[in-house]
């Protein structure tokens, strides 16, 4: 099958199961690019915490969209949209196939369903965020109710309520109206990887171990020489922020290690949740025989299958 007629191939599911790695021995079968969704794996010097493959370890296979920011920025949804549609396009136009790998599951959706992202003003964040800190949320969430009560029942923390009424106020449409659909924008298929509950724990155990002894509270002090306090993502990354806390003092290194242990565990379960939210996925056990065989077979079928 010419390779114009693969899709989009897109490797899910929670942290620690081997999505890199099967998207790699992909690419390689298929003569495709990899195009990365893993939001922390968009920071420069990022690369032990969020077991970033180094260059000689990527097989050979072009990989986009990684060290893209500086750890003082944000990462955008739409702007990776974007970005990443570019590349699959450009991938195909060198008659590739795109292998997009990442359990960032937002940023998933974003690449490959149809997605209208709600606008965004500073200015009208700014002034609603000083109106909370001036007299609480109280007033807000009752005028949230008003003009999107599917938005005000999910009972949303601070931060999204406001971003709730900043999008009705520019847009006048209720920020729950641009929920998005399960629709891909182009042909593509999601394989996802897990194992079963107890052997994921200990995987992520041991990784965390094998982060510290690599080196994990080194390259967090250097970043932290370089602004990693100020970036409101990165500082809160997994694995950074409790290193940032044993570098200050307030805990130990076993202690830091245990709670990215727990902080791990519970992302991988939201993980879970999010990808087995959407049936479109095909899940694989990576410990199981043939894995490469199986995800191809996958691929092969999904590019028969019409669109969905």
């Amino acid at each position: 099958m010419r390779n114009s007629q693969l899709p989009v191939i897109a490797v899910v599911g929670p942290t620690g199961t081997g999505k890199s790695d099967l998207a790699i021995a992909l690419a390689q079968e298929l003569d495709g690019e990899i195009v990365n969704s893993d939001a922390l794996q968009f920071y420069r010097g990022m690369d032990i915490g969020t077991a970033k493959l180094p260059v000689s370890e990527r097989g050979g296979v072009a990989h986009h969209l990684m060290d893209t920011l500086s750890i003082t920025q944000e990462a955008s949804v739409a702007t990776f949209q974007a970005q990443a549609r570019e590349h699959f396009a450009n991938i195909r136009a060198r008659e590739k196939v795109p292998v997009m790998v990442g359990g960032s599951g937002l940023y998933v959706r974003a690449a490959l369903d149809v997605i209208d992202f709600p606008p965004t003003d500073p200015d009208v964040r700014q002034r609603l965020d000083a109106e909370v800190q001036a007299m609480g949320d109280g007033d807000l969430r009752r005028r949230l109710a008003d003009v999107d009560p599917i938005s005000a029942a999910r009972n949303l923390d601070v931060r999204r309520a406001v971003r709730a009424l900043e999008v009705f106020e520019i847009s006048g449409r209720p920020f729950s109206s641009y929920m998005p659909q399960r629709e891909y924008f182009a042909p593509a298929i999601q394989i996802g990887l897990n194992y079963d509950r107890s052997a994921l724990h200990e995987a992520l155990e041991s990784r965390v171990h094998k982060m510290d002894a690599m080196g994990l509270a080194e390259e967090v002090a250097g970043l932290l020489e370089h602004g990693l306090r100020e970036g409101k993502t990165a500082s809160r990354a997994i694995g950074y922020q409790q290193y940032t806390d044993y570098l200050d003092g307030e805990i130990s290194r076993a202690e830091a290690i245990n709670q990215t242990v727990i902080a791990t565990r519970k992302f991988a379960r939201r993980q879970i949740t999010w990808f087995n939210a959407d049936p479109r996925v095909s899940w694989l056990n990576p410990t199981e025989p043939d894995l490469i065989g199986k995800a191809l077979s996958l691929v092969g079928s999904a590019s028969e299958a019409p669109t969905r």
